[in-house]
C-alpha cells in the first residue's frame, strides 16, 4: 500500500475486522492508521539528517458493563489483532466502572473534505532539500538551522454504535533559524502542500531580522503598545483553548469563560473549523465524532466553549468533536482561526506611537487559568518603534501579562489581513494597546 495513496476503505476493512472480534462481549472504538512522517534536519547551513518513518497502527477501547480499556499495537495481522482484542477486554474487566462513561459516538456523516496533498504524502529528501536551499540561500553569510517536514496520514474510525469514519491529511512545514555572531532570528510556514512553502522567503525574513537584530539595546521593563506577529498570538490561543475554552476546564471551575459576557474587544472574533480548506487535519475527532464550526467569540462576547462527549453529557448537549481521547484533559479546538481586519504587519506598526514588535515568545507558563496570567520571555527579534518606525532592537525581555485582558474590551487596537497558518492555528497579527514587561531576559 503506497503512502501516497493511503486506503480508507481498507482501514474502515480493517476497524471492522476488529469489531468482528469483539463481537457482542463489549462495545468497542477502532481506529486504524497508516502513513508516512519525514523530516529533513540541517545545521551549520547543511542538511545532517534525513529519517522517515512509515507509521501503521490499530487502536482498541473497549467497554464492558461501563468499565474500559485501551491498547494500541503497530502490527496489523490477524495474530496480533486477536491478541489486543484479548488483552484490551481482559484489562477492562480489571478496572472499576466508570460512571461518567458517556458511551460511543451515534452514526454521523463527516463533512466530504480531505486537507490532502498526493506529492506532499510522496514528497522525497530531494523535494525537502529544495526547500531548506531556498531558506539558508536566503541567509548568505549566517548560520542557519532548522527543518523541513512532510506529513501524510488516512485515519479510518468505527465503533460498535454503528459509526464509520475515514479521512487522509497531509502537511509540511519549513521552521528555521538565522544567527549572526550576536543575535538571531526564526521564520516557519506550514501548508497542507509542500509545493505552497516559500522557504526562500521564510529565510529572508529570518535572516534581515537576524542583521537588524545584531547591536541591540536595553529597555526599562513597563506596560508597552505592542504589535504581535502571528506566532506570539498563536502561542496566547493555546493557553486560551487549553484553560479556558476547554468545556472540562469551565465544568471545573477553572477556566476564565463567562458565557454571554463581554470579555474580548469588539474586534475579537474567534472560532474553531477544521473543515476550512485553509487548515489541516481530520474532519473527526478521536471519538469519532464530526468536526464543525464552532464559534468561540463573536464579536467580543465569549459564546461557546468545546466538548467531548463525556462534557458533553454532563453539560446535556451535543459534542462539539473537540475529543482528544484524554479524560482527564477534556476537549481541544484543534483548527482556530482569529477573525482578521485590514492591511498588513506594518501597517499596523506604522500607527504605533511608541511600543514594540514583538515576532516569538518563547518559555511561556501559565501562573493562573483563572485570570489567564502567563509569564514568558520575547525571542527572534524585538524592534522599539518610535514614530510608527521600526528603531534599534531590543534585547529579550520577560513579560507577565494576562492573555484575555490583553485582548479584552478596547485593548486591540488594530488587526492584520495577513493571517497564515502557525501549526494548526490560522492567525495574524495583532496591535495591542498594552503589554506588560517584568523584566530582562534573566529575571
Amino acid at each position: 500500500m503506497s503512502a501516497a495513496r493511503p486506503s480508507a476503505a481498507s482501514g474502515l476493512d480493517r476497524c471492522d475486522a476488529v469489531l468482528e472480534m469483539v463481537g457482542g462481549r463489549a462495545d468497542a472504538i477502532v481506529a486504524a492508521g497508516r502513513g508516512v512522517t519525514a523530516l529533513t534536519r540541517f545545521a551549520n547551513s547543511a542538511i545532517h539528517q534525513n529519517v522517515a518513518e512509515d507509521n501503521t497502527y490499530v487502536y482498541l477501547k473497549v467497554i464492558v458493563d461501563g468499565q474500559y480499556a485501551a491498547a494500541t499495537t503497530t502490527q496489523t495481522d490477524a495474530v496480533a489483532l486477536g491478541r489486543l482484542v484479548e488483552r484490551t477486554i481482559a484489562a477492562a474487566r480489571l478496572r472499576p466502572a466508570d460512571p461518567d462513561w458517556p458511551g460511543l459516538a451515534p452514526s454521523a456523516p463527516t463533512a466530504p473534505v480531505e486537507h490532502w496533498d498526493d506529492e506532499t504524502a510522496a514528497a522525497s529528501p530531494d523535494s525537502r532539500a529544495a526547500v531548506v536551499k531556498w531558506f539558508v540561500d536566503a541567509g548568505a553569510g549566517l548560520e542557519s538551522a532548522g527543518y523541513c517536514a512532510t506529513n501524510g496520514m488516512w485515519v479510518a474510525t468505527a465503533n460498535s454504535a454503528g459509526q464509520r469514519v475515514a479521512s487522509r491529511h497531509t502537511s509540511a512545514t519549513i521552521d528555521g533559524i538565522h544567527r549572526t555572531g550576536s543575535s538571531d532570528a526564526a521564520a516557519s510556514s506550514t501548508s497542507v502542500r509542500l509545493s505552497e512553502l516559500d522557504g526562500a522567503a521564510a529565510g529572508a525574513a529570518a535572516a534581515t531580522r537576524a542583521r537588524a537584530s545584531a547591536e541591540a539595546i536595553d529597555l526599562d521593563p513597563g506596560v508597552y503598545e505592542v504589535v504581535l506577529s502571528p506566532s506570539c498570538l498563536a502561542n496566547m490561543l493555546q493557553f486560551l483553548a487549553s484553560a479556558g475554552f476547554n468545556a472540562k476546564a469551565h465544568l471545573d471551575g477553572t477556566s476564565f469563560v463567562h458565557l454571554g459576557e463581554q470579555q474580548f474587544d469588539t474586534s475579537v472574533s474567534l472560532w474553531d473549523d477544521a473543515i476550512d480548506p485553509r487548515t489541516i487535519g481530520l474532519p473527526f475527532d478521536h471519538e469519532a465524532t464530526p468536526k464543525r464550526r464552532v464559534d468561540l467569540v463573536r464579536n467580543g462576547v465569549t459564546e461557546r466553549v468545546v466538548h467531548d462527549r463525556r462534557t458533553a453529557a454532563k453539560a446535556g448537549v451535543a459534542s462539539t468533536g473537540h475529543g482528544l481521547g484524554q479524560e482527564s484533559f477534556g476537549a481541544y479546538p484543534t483548527n482556530l482561526f482569529f477573525g482578521e481586519g485590514t492591511g498588513t504587519q506594518d501597517d499596523l506598526i506604522a500607527t504605533m506611537d511608541r511600543g514594540l514588535v514583538v515576532h516569538d515568545f518563547w518559555y511561556t507558563r501559565i501562573l493562573d487559568p483563572k485570570t489567564q496570567v502567563v509569564t514568558g520571555l520575547t525571542r527572534n527579534g524585538v524592534f522599539l518603534v518610535e514614530g510608527g518606525k521600526v528603531g534599534p532592537a531590543v534585547r529579550n525581555l520577560r513579560f507577565t501579562q494576562s492573555f484575555v485582558s490583553a485582548l479584552g474590551p478596547g485593548k486591540v487596537k488594530a488587526i492584520s489581513a495577513d493571517a497564515r497558518l502557525v501549526g494548526t492555528m490560522h492567525v495574524p497579527s495583532v496591535h495591542l494597546a498594552a503589554w506588560n514587561f517584568t523584566g530582562g531576559a534573566k529575571g
